[in-house]
């Protein structure tokens, strides 16, 4: 399991965000999941926030390429 923040290639939904946190924090993704759907009941910026992430954090298979 990795411990970087990465989107992974298996257990992606729409981008691999929450996946990529669920294994960095080591929490199921379908938990990230349902907190982020929680969050938006609040008000904020959390579709932004996913945006954001999305944009940086790397994919698991070019984190690998760049790596060696």
């Amino acid at each position: 399991m990795s411990r970087k923040l990465v989107r992974p290639r298996q257990g992606r939904m729409i981008a691999g965000v929450c996946a990529g946190l669920g294994q960095r924090f080591g929490m199921s993704a379908g938990m990230v999941r349902l907190l982020f759907l929680l969050s938006l009941l609040l008000p904020g910026t959390q579709v932004i926030v996913y945006l954001i992430l999305w944009i940086l954090m790397p994919n698991e298979d070019s984190y690998a390429a760049t790596r060696y």
